[in-house]
C-alpha cells in the first residue's frame, strides 16, 4: 500500500524509450502494472498523443522529475506534474553525479521537505543509505526508492547486504527497488528479500521483445513475492540431508 492506495500489481513501469508507441501501449498491458511514470520531459510536440496512451492504460501515473539536478528544478517540475497529470503522487529525482546518476542527498532532502509540506505524497529516489532514508521519513516521506545500481545499468542488486540492511531497518515503510535492475531474476531476488515493489524501464524498453520481457517481469515478480511469503529456507554453511538417516535399512 502506497500512501493509503492498495495495487493489485508489485511492477512498476517506466514509459521511456520503447521502439513505438504501439510497443509502450502492449508492453504496459503485459506488464500487468498499476502504476506507470513519466517524466515531464517527454513532453513535447507529440504530448497529447503520448498522454492518451497513458489514460488509455488505466493505470495511475507516477510522474517524477527526472533529470533534475538541484532541489528548486525538482520542485518547479513537480509543480508543473501535479498541474499536468491532476495527481499529487511525484517520484522525486534530484541528481547529483552525472556519471553514476546517483541521487544529491542534500538536495533531495530539501526537495522532499518542501514537496511534501506542500500537500504531495512523495516517492523519492534515494540510495541504500539508512541516514538518508530516515532524514526522507522526517521530512514527511511514507515511502522510499533505493536504487538496485546506477539507472539504466542492468546491474542488478549491486549492494545485497545495504539492501537487506534497510529492508530490516524500516521494516514498516513501503520500500520499492528503484534503477539498476536488469533481468526478471533480479526483480525476483528483490521480492524475495521482503521489497515491496520493484520500478523499472530500461531492461523492458530495450529489450529485443518488449512485450515478451514486460511479461516476464510481471511473473518475476509475483514468484517472488509468493516466496518471501511462503518464506525462504534459511542458507546453511554445510551440507544437510534432505532424507533422514534414521529408519534407513542397514545392509550387512
Amino acid at each position: 500500500m502506497f500512501y493509503g492506495i492498495e495495487l493489485t500489481s508489485r511492477l512498476m513501469l517506466g514509459t521511456a524509450q520503447y521502439p513505438s508507441p504501439a510497443v509502450l501501449r502492449e508492453a504496459i498491458a503485459a506488464s500487468g502494472t498499476d502504476v506507470i511514470t513519466v517524466s515531464l520531459r517527454r513532453e513535447g510536440p507529440d504530448g497529447a498523443a503520448f498522454r492518451q496512451i497513458l489514460a488509455d492504460s488505466g493505470c495511475r501515473i507516477l510522474p517524477n522529475t527526472a533529470g533534475c539536478h538541484t532541489a528548486r528544478e525538482a520542485i518547479t517540475t513537480a509543480r508543473m506534474a501535479r498541474e499536468l497529470f491532476g495527481t499529487t503522487w511525484i517520484k522525486l529525482e534530484v541528481i547529483g553525479h552525472a556519471d553514476t546518476l546517483q541521487p544529491d542527498p542534500f538536495a533531495l532532502v530539501e526537495a522532499a521537505r518542501v514537496l511534501c509540506a506542500d500537500g504531495f505524497e512523495v516517492f523519492p529516489y534515494t540510495t541504500e543509505d539508512l541516514i538518508l532514508g530516515e532524514k526522507l521519513v522526517e521530512v514527511g516521506c511514507r515511502v522510499l526508492m533505493p536504487w538496485g545500481a546506477p539507472i539504466g545499468s542492468g546491474q542488478g542488486l549491486r549492494n545485497v547486504e545495504g539492501l537487506r540492511a534497510m529492508r530490516a531497518h524500516f521494516p514498516d515503510v513501503p520500500l520499492v527497488i528503484d534503477a539498476g535492475i536488469g533481468a526478471p531474476s533480479d526483480a525476483a531476488r528483490a521480492m524475495e528479500m521482503g521489497f515491496d515493489a520493484v520500478l523499472l524501464n530500461t531492461a523492458v524498453a530495450r529489450a529485443d521483445d518488449p512485450v515478451a520481457m514486460a511479461a516476464a517481469f510481471a511473473r518475476a515478480v509475483e514468484a517472488g513475492r509468493m516466496a518471501h511469503t511462503a518464506g525462504l529456507m534459511p542458507r546453511r554453511d554445510m551440507a544437510q540431508p534432505s532424507t533422514p538417516v534414521f529408519g534407513m535399512a542397514e545392509l550387512g
